[in-house]
């Protein structure tokens, strides 16, 4: 999943589209927030990560510089791949992902 930090002065919108135009080549319309989770960091800081909507409006899927690939997954998929502990629960628990 796409992700990443947003610059200074930038709204969640505008990150959002800059992320995933940058790891997968698509540009995309910002759809509603699924969600808002808080994962620990390095040095005591705590993360909080919102989750997006999105639909892709357009360009070309292609892996970023920081992306080690970018495919279509269906939950099956999801369920066989390194996933950042608790993700796939989390995505299920939002109505992101069937139970």
């Amino acid at each position: 999943m796409p992700g990443g930090r947003l610059e200074p002065d930038e709204d969640d919108e505008t990150g959002l589209r800059r992320e995933v135009l940058e790891e997968t080549g698509l540009r995309v319309e910002v759809g509603p927030r699924a969600g808002v989770v808080e994962r620990p960091g390095p040095g005591g800081v705590t993360y909080v990560i919102r989750d997006y909507l999105a639909t892709v409006t357009g360009g070309t899927a292609a892996a970023g510089d920081d992306a080690a690939d970018v495919r279509w997954c269906t939950p099956a998929d999801l369920a066989r791949l390194p996933l950042t502990e608790g993700l796939l629960e989390t995505l299920t628990g939002w109505g992101v992902l069937p139970a």
